[in-house]
């Protein structure tokens, strides 16, 4: 006699969906990843499924802002030159692992779906540039940072590298460590004050 096991409800079918969808994504591919295939992973029903997310590229967005946000959190030192140091090297660490891996078809596909662009846009890309922002802006005010600078041109300059190496593909375009402290070193050198 085959014993049913019970389906997974609430907060642990959430974390069976993004598991699955991770797991899946890696297996398969994430533009063969289906809703029907996570469901059969996991037990739970495409219409459960369904309800919670409006497509497979929303559950995949959700589970990479799961682990990307445990792995990567903006990291808030003393100085402007260690928060973004510690947290651009977090954020590498990441992207090169699992997170970057899932970021490309990501970012991809983001481009010709509007829910998802502003899935990325708001839910992992604002609020972390709201923070960093604000770091910028606390070192300009305590001088270690040029007065007058745009807190957004800083962050594109200083992460917009990252992303060009995560997204275009080149000889020699790793992020390790020490490719981020030559970033911070390059981008530093021309915003903090010179009297420091």
């Amino acid at each position: 006699m085959k014993v049913a096991h019970p389906r997974p409800r609430g907060a642990d079918a959430t974390a069976a969906i993004l598991r699955a969808a991770l797991e899946l994504g890696e297996e398969v591919g994430f533009d063969a990843l289906t809703i029907e295939g996570i469901g059969e992973r996991t037990g739970v029903a495409k219409t459960t499924i369904y309800r919670r997310w409006p497509n497979v590229s929303a559950v995949v967005m959700d589970a990479f802002l799961a682990e990307v946000t445990k792995a990567a959190p903006i990291q808030e030192k003393a100085t402007a030159r260690e928060s973004f140091a510690a947290s651009m090297k977090l954020l590498a660490r990441a992207y090169r692992g699992q997170q970057g891996r899932i970021m490309r078809p990501l970012l991809g596909r983001a481009q010709t779906d509007e829910r998802l662009l502003d899935a990325v846009k708001m839910r992992w890309v604002e609020p972390r540039r709201q923070i960093a922002r604000e770091i910028v802006r606390r070192g300009i005010a305590n001088g270690e940072l040029r007065p007058g600078l745009d807190p957004d041109v800083v962050l594109d300059t200083l992460y917009g590298p990252i992303y060009h190496r995560l997204l275009v593909p080149y000889v020699n375009s790793d992020i390790p460590d020490a490719y981020i402290e030559a970033v911070i070193e390059t981008v530093f050198g021309g915003l903090e004050l010179k009297s420091r």
